[in-house]
C-alpha cells in the first residue's frame, strides 16, 4: 500500500507539474488585433498565407527585409521606419514565423523561401530589389541572390547564416534534441528570455516589451510546429559555389559579441563574396538591428545610397 501511494503521489505530482508547465497556443484573432496593421496585411502567396509589410513611396528603390529564426517583421520597425521616406521597404514573416500562418505544404526549405520570394515580389510588381536578412534571414537572401541575380541590386547581411557548425554539416539534416520538441507544449517566458539574451551582446538591451512580442507571435496556432520543422529541414550546403556567383555590391553587418552565428564566419564570407565590405561593432550581438538600430543603420543607409 505504501509503494502503490508513493507512485500515485509521484504521479500526480508529475501530472501536476505539466500541466503549470503546458503553454496552449494563444488566439489568433488576439495576436491579429496587437501586432497586425491591416487586414490586407495578410496576403496569399503559393498557397500559404502571408504576412507581408508594404510602407514607403511605390515608385521608390525596393528593399526587401528578411529575419531570424524565430523572429517576425517587427525586428526592423526602427530601421523600416527611417527607410521608408526613400524606399519602398517590403517586409514579410516567413512562413510559420510570425503572423504567417504555417505552410500547408509542409515544405520550409530554402527552395520553397526563395520560390515564395520570387512569387511576391512578381505580386507587388517589383521586377528587383535589394535584400536585407539577418541570420537564416541572411542566408535565405544570399541564395536567392545567387539563384536570381537579375533581381537584386545589392545584399545587406546581418550575421547571416550557411556555413557549418557543431551538429549542422553540410548535407545532413541536423537531429532535433529532445528538449526543442517539448517546445510545441511547454514554453515558459523565463526560458525564452534566456534564449533571447543570448543574441543580444548588452543583455540590459533586451526590454519586456520584445521579450513579450517573440513570445505572443511564437504562441500563434501552429508556430512552434513549424519552427520544429524549419529545423529538421535545414540542410546545408558548402555555400563557396553559390557566394563566388553573387557580382552585385554586397554589405556584410556583424557584431563581434555574436554568441550564435560566430564573428569569424564573416572571414569565410569576405573570401568567397567578391564584391564585399565589412562593418563590425564590438559590443554587439546577433540582432544588432534591434540591440542598435540608430547605430547600425547608419552605414546600411549610406551602404544603399552609394
Amino acid at each position: 500500500m505504501k509503494l502503490a501511494f508513493v507512485v500515485v503521489l509521484i504521479l500526480a505530482v508529475l501530472i501536476g507539474c505539466g500541466l503549470w508547465l503546458w503553454t496552449p497556443d494563444k488566439n489568433r484573432a488576439d495576436l491579429e488585433s496587437r501586432y497586425l496593421n491591416a487586414p490586407g496585411e495578410i496576403v496569399q502567396i503559393l498557397g500559404t498565407r502571408l504576412h507581408v509589410r508594404d510602407s514607403g513611396p511605390r515608385d521608390a528603390p525596393a528593399v526587401v527585409m528578411l529575419h531570424g529564426f524565430g523572429s517576425s517583421l517587427h525586428t526592423w520597425d526602427p530601421w523600416a521606419v527611417a527607410l521608408q521616406s526613400e524606399y519602398r521597404v517590403i517586409r514579410l514573416d516567413l512562413p510559420g514565423s510570425g503572423l504567417s500562418e504555417p505552410d500547408p505544404t509542409g515544405d520550409y526549405s530554402d527552395v520553397r523561401s526563395t520560390s515564395l520570394l520570387e512569387a511576391l515580389m512578381d505580386r507587388l510588381g517589383v521586377d528587383r530589389a535589394s535584400f536585407i536578412g539577418n541570420s537564416i534571414g541572411g542566408r535565405i537572401a544570399w541564395r536567392f541572390a545567387a539563384r536570381n541575380p537579375q533581381r537584386v541590386l545589392k545584399l545587406v547581411l546581418i550575421s547571416p547564416d550557411g556555413f557549418a557548425s557543431a551538429g549542422f554539416a553540410y548535407g545532413q539534416k541536423p537531429s532535433v534534441p529532445a528538449t526543442i520538441e517539448l517546445m510545441r507544449h511547454i514554453l515558459p517566458k523565463a526560458l525564452l528570455r534566456m534564449n533571447l539574451v543570448a543574441a543580444y551582446g548588452n543583455p540590459a538591451a533586451l526590454t519586456d516589451q520584445t521579450v513579450d512580442r517573440y513570445y505572443d507571435l511564437m504562441l500563434g496556432p501552429g508556430i512552434r510546429d513549424a519552427m520544429i520543422e524549419r529545423m529538421k529541414q535545414t540542410v546545408l550546403e558548402d555555400p563557396e559555389p553559390l557566394l563566388r556567383r553573387i557580382n552585385m555590391p554586397t554589405l556584410l553587418v556583424w557584431g563581434e559579441k555574436d554568441a550564435l552565428i560566430p564573428f569569424r564566419n564573416s572571414d569565410d564570407y569576405l573570401r568567397y563574396l567578391p564584391n564585399a565590405k565589412l562593418v563590425s561593432f564590438a559590443e554587439l550581438g546577433h540582432v544588432p538591428q534591434e540591440e542598435a538600430p540608430d547605430l547600425t543603420l547608419s552605414p546600411v543607409q549610406s551602404f544603399l545610397a552609394r
